[in-house]
């Protein structure tokens, strides 16, 4: 999968729950989208604002928004109804009949699970990301809030390690079967097996999908002048690095303008010291300025924000 002539082919857009990831995001992909590119955005969040940001209704499957731009809304509770389909349509080829309706029902129970959720999310955000060379140049990700984030980036690793540790526990298995058949004069010879060729599928999609965000994935920083969004980037950026993961630019939003009134000018003064602040220690990377803006931003801002985005160096 090529990159980008002029940058990364997925940009990811991270940051504190409230701080304007999805504006950011979909400004984003308007400005690669007015450069001539073929634009995808997807939206990982589950507060589905994406759609009431664009005036659009998103669903699973790419919805059309402007000339050369796309969007996609995934369902993280939908694909774990579907992962889960899949599992115990699998169990029932190798699990025993009479073990089936607990096994179901286990399944069942594991749907609303925190871990089956964002498995599922991202088996079903791999599957976009691999595909989308095919018919799309750049590829924005809006992401769920920091903390959801982090984990669903790192579970490429864990879950491509937990999957081999159980495919060497199962050819542990069958080579030990094998040799009691073969004890007992038995052999069967090589037999088909539908379990780990299907953990050797599930192995190379994650090794794909973390090759991509190691390879061909950058990861823009959304926070407001303030102080704990300030300390949660950082938190963020150093565990992004440390996971292997490249950090772009980091995209302050909400930026009091100067004024003469004393709210704005105590407002001012307490956003320079954290301007301040960013530069110290967020000051290796790109910094991009946006304004507060004096409504809640709509469609119509996204061609003034996708501006001050590419000013930026974006």
């Amino acid at each position: 999968m090529p990159a980008a002539e002029d940058g990364p082919l997925i940009t990811l857009v991270g940051g504190k729950g409230g701080v304007g990831k999805t504006t950011v995001a979909a400004a984003h992909a308007r400005l690669l989208s007015r450069r001539g590119e073929r634009v995808l955005l997807v939206s990982t969040d589950p507060a589905h604002s994406t759609g009431d940001l664009l005036g659009v209704d998103p669903g699973d499957e790419p919805t059309p928004v402007a000339d050369r731009w796309w969007v996609v809304e995934l369902d993280a509770e939908q694909a774990a109804r579907d992962h889960v389909d899949r599992i115990a349509a699998e169990a029932a080829d190798v699990v025993p009949k009479e073990v089936l309706p607990a096994v179901r029902r286990h399944l069942k129970a594991a749907v609303a699970s925190p871990g089956t959720v964002e498995s599922a999310l991202l088996d079903r955000l791999g599957d976009v990301l691999v595909g989308a060379a095919a018919s799309y140049d750049r590829v924005v990700v809006d992401t769920a809030p920091t903390g959801h984030t982090l984990r669903l980036l790192v579970l490429p690793d864990l879950l491509s390690g937990w999957v081999e540790g159980l495919l060497r526990r199962r050819q542990d298995v069958l080579r030990n079967d094998r040799m009691v058949h073969s004890m007992a004069g038995d052999d069967p010879g090589p037999e088909a097996d539908p379990v780990a060729d299907r953990l050797r599928a599930r192995r190379d999609r994650l090794d794909e999908l973390r090759r991509l965000l190691v390879e061909q994935a950058v990861i823009n920083l959304v926070l407001v002048p303030e102080r704990l969004p300030v300390v949660e980037t950082v938190r963020a950026r150093d565990a992004l690095t440390d996971g292997g993961l490249r950090v772009g630019a980091v995209v302050v939003n909400r930026v009091f303008p100067d004024g003469d009134h004393p709210f704005l000018a105590a407002r001012a003064v307490q956003q320079a010291h954290w301007l301040t602040e960013i530069d110290d220690v967020l000051g290796t990377h790109p910094r991009v300025l946006l304004p507060h803006l004096a409504r809640d931003p709509g469609r119509g801002d996204l061609d003034a924000l996708a501006d001050l985005l590419a000013d930026g160096g974006l």
